[in-house]
């Protein structure tokens, strides 16, 4: 193992970091084969929403009714399961790609739990960010970066107030958490 880890090619590929331009052209091209084969932007968290109610229906509740299923597109994602979603599968493919990434560049680590007032921060960004990638038709890849590809105004409005979120985020942060 130490001959292949040492091996130039292994290092480039797996254990630098990639410039910011190789990274750009990768993901451009991904997206645009994505798009070929789905013939749609990729998204994220619109998934999620459909994970939600495959939850309830599972646990007896019928989410069917509901306005956002009469659409005709989101009822049938809805009828689809876990296998058969293609959200779901790259949402997957995505945490295993992550959790690969990690594992190759010797980057994973589990880390103890500072404080409660961390977790509690994390748990509140968390639930922030999930409302505003509703509300935003998406999150960073679905409203930012499809958005943008796709030359629509939401992507750039969105682009504009994620930097102002972050800014302002960064300084709470530092404020109270540092």
């Amino acid at each position: 193992m130490d001959k292949i880890q040492n091996h130039p090619v292994y290092k480039v590929i797996f254990k630098n970091a990639w410039p910011y331009w190789v990274g750009g052209i990768l993901l451009g091209l991904l997206n645009v084969c994505l798009f070929i084969v789905q013939g749609k932007p990729w998204g994220v968290t619109t998934t999620f929403v459909y994970w939600g109610t495959w939850i309830m229906d599972a646990v007896g509740i019928d989410p069917s009714g509901w306005d956002y299923f009469q659409i005709p597109n989101n009822a049938a994602n809805q009828a689809k399961n876990f296998l058969t979603h293609s959200g779901s599968v790259m949402n997957i493919g995505i945490i295993v790609g992550a959790l690969f990434a990690a594992l190759a560049a010797s980057q994973f680590k589990i880390k103890k739990i500072k404080s409660w007032k961390q977790v509690a921060s994390a748990l509140g960004g968390g639930l922030i960010m999930g409302y505003g990638a509703r509300i935003a038709f998406g999150c960073n890849i679905g409203a930012f970066f499809s958005g943008i590809a796709s030359l629509s105004l939401h992507g750039w409005l969105y682009a504009v107030f994620i930097f102002i979120g972050a800014w302002i985020g960064s300084k709470i942060l530092v404020k109270f958490l540092m």
